[in-house]
């Protein structure tokens, strides 16, 4: 039979075709921004974790699977019942930020799946609020300590999901709501302090302001102590001479009369 090369070309362009009809959208594919891929190949070394697939287009044997991952910063909302180291029950809302580490999605598809959101990162959120709000009282959790409880559910929050390929942005506690009868308790208790607080203040303001004024009276006692002390006789005649000098070179008219006033101080007897 003579090997006819134009029915071969045609055969196997037929083929490509049938096989782009079947496989392209298994064969072909684009990864758009935000996500990544990784190859799952059955039929030679199984799953790919080292090899990520960027964003762009690829190409791959149809008979391989990739995974595409959104590794965008992903928020997760929450509310739980916790209860504290006294066993009573606390409602706590709180905010989660999170994405998968980049060039660890292999990892992370392997252990927990696409559906690693609900399979590990709520579980774990869940778990370290409970764990942290055991420890606290729920006055420390509602009021005093509040800033240190939600300082440490996000580090052992970062800490479990750090070590399973996720990277934790941040967490917030948007509220904490108590049992008003309980909620109530503490309000009126920080209330009382804050009142205690602000008497203590103003005993010790006014404790200061008393001992400003001892201190300022005994320095004038002191000084009229010294003035007294220093004034002799001469001295009160020698400043009222001075004093008579200064009278005398005034262009206001007046009679000062020598020697004539107690003491012998000058006397002054007209001021016309």
């Amino acid at each position: 039979m003579k090997f006819n090369f134009k029915t071969s070309y045609i055969v196997i362009v037929v083929i490509a075709l049938v096989v782009l009809l079947f496989f392209g959208d298994r064969m072909f594919l684009i990864i758009e921004a935000g996500q990544r891929g990784v190859v799952f190949r059955p039929y030679s070394s199984g799953l790919d974790k080292e090899n990520i697939y960027i964003e762009g287009f690829h190409i791959i044997a149809p008979w391989n699977r990739i995974n595409i991952y959104n590794v965008r910063e992903q928020q997760r909302e929450e509310t739980m019942d916790v209860l504290d180291k006294n066993g009573l029950s606390i409602n706590i809302d709180v905010t989660v930020r999170f994405n998968p580490i980049f060039n660890r999605i292999g990892y992370l598809h392997e252990q927990f799946g696409a559906d690693y959101i609900n399979v590990l990162v709520i579980p774990e959120v869940r778990s370290s609020v409970r764990q942290v709000a055991g420890r606290y009282s729920a006055e420390e959790i509602y009021s005093t300590q509040r800033a240190e409880v939600e300082q440490t559910i996000k580090e052992e929050t970062r800490r479990v999901l750090g070590e399973n390929n996720i990277d934790m942005r941040t967490l917030l506690i948007r509220s904490i709501n108590l049992p008003e009868q309980i909620k109530g308790a503490i309000e009126s208790k920080l209330q009382q302090e804050q009142e205690a607080l602000a008497y203590e203040f103003r005993l010790q303001r006014e404790e200061s302001e008393a001992e400003r004024r001892r201190i300022e009276a005994e320095g004038i006692a002191n000084f009229n102590r010294i003035i007294n002390a220093s004034l002799t006789n001469n001295i009160l005649q020698q400043r009222g001479i001075d004093a008579t000098i200064e009278l005398a070179k005034s262009p206001n008219s007046k009679v000062v009369v020598v020697g004539t006033g107690k003491d012998g101080l000058p006397l002054i007897l007209g001021n016309n």
